[in-house]
């Protein structure tokens, strides 16, 4: 047996919109404040956990959307994570004299995802755009590391005419900014397709407003960089194990840290001893919901990765075989 007794817990997951609500595996154990804590002082016991067999890699070519939806968020999803989390972007237009003009830009986001903007300049002598208000909003997301996931909105940029309409607006740009917005100043930009990229020299994919408005952020985006910089900062051993235990490695690991987590798992960044960094994708066993689930699969993976370094417990999932390397 495990020197922790694993139990599943309904309580501890909370229902995401839209969504069966699933179970999150959480150790419990007999001291209190143990998430992140290392295992390598817990005692050599042999383990009799077996562990669903799963790929846990991230290949060269685009995934099927089934192992998309097994492993990692959609397109869409990812896309709604960025324009919740970001605040600044370019917005791009034609001007009335024809030339593709594209200007800094300040937005929030409805509860459809549809960008909220401030346009001070088109009405104070800046530069008017042409009347068939097609524009397109690009928006990065400011992570640390090489990649710079990104996403382009296209569609179509007006003034809102009703009043309520208006009013609930300005109420969200409010609780955004902190600040009120002009009604003269406001425009909304209904959407119509999306270009998501997970950085610069990949290929894009392209999500329909239908899917960019069904889908939900992510619901660990406001905890998810907390989570990163408390497993960087004071658990790099886990995480140098994670690469080690995980991924099927034909080279020397110098470095590894993680750069993300979403409700399905975290991805890693493998540096080589020839500074080639290489990315790997980590899957939860069960969907998380919150930062407590989050920390406690984490925890899990954790005591599993040194268990399985000290020949405590055999294998009993299939390791990362290809990696996608990381340009720069």
């Amino acid at each position: 047996m495990l020197p922790h007794a694993l139990s599943f817990n309904p309580s501890l997951i909370s229902p995401s919109p839209s969504r069966v609500p699933s179970l999150s595996v959480h150790p419990t154990f007999p001291q209190k404040n143990l998430l992140f804590t290392s295992f390598k002082q817990c005692p050599p016991l042999k383990s009799s956990l077996r562990v669903p067999k799963c790929s846990i890699g991230v290949a060269e070519a685009q995934p099927k959307a089934s192992e998309e939806r097994a492993t990692r968020p959609s397109s869409a999803e990812v896309s709604r994570t960025i324009m919740e989390l970001s605040s600044r972007g370019t917005l791009s237009a034609i001007t009335e004299e024809g030339w593709p003009l594209g200007i800094g830009v300040r937005f929030a986001v409805d509860g459809d995802g549809m960008p909220i903007l401030s346009l001070k300049s088109m009405n104070q002598g800046g530069p008017t755009f042409s009347t068939n208000n097609k524009s397109s909003l690009h928006v990065q997301l400011e992570q640390d590391g090489p990649c710079v996931t990104q996403c382009t909105l296209q569609g179509i940029l007006s003034r809102p005419e009703d009043k309520v309409l208006r009013k609930r607006l300005q109420s969200i740009w409010k609780k955004k900014f902190e600040t009120e917005i002009c009604e003269d100043f406001l425009y909304v930009m209904a959407v119509e397709r999306v270009l998501h990229m997970e950085d610069f020299k990949e290929d894009g994919i392209w999500v329909t407003d239908a899917e960019y408005r069904n889908s939900f952020p992510d619901p660990l985006r406001i905890c998810a960089q907390k989570i990163v910089d408390e497993m960087n900062n004071d658990h790099m051993e886990d995480v140098h194990r994670f690469s080690n235990i995980f991924v099927d490695l034909e080279f020397q690991v110098v470095e590894a840290r993680m750069m993300w987590v979403d409700r399905l798992g975290f991805d890693l960044h493998i540096r080589s001893s020839e500074e080639e960094i290489f990315a790997a994708r980590i899957p939860f066993l069960r969907e998380v919901t919150d930062e407590k689930a989050a920390k406690s699969s984490i925890t899990y993976l954790s005591q599993l990765a040194w268990e399985l370094e000290k020949n405590y417990t055999t294998p009993e999932f299939d390791k990362v075989k290809c990696l996608r390397k990381v340009a720069r």
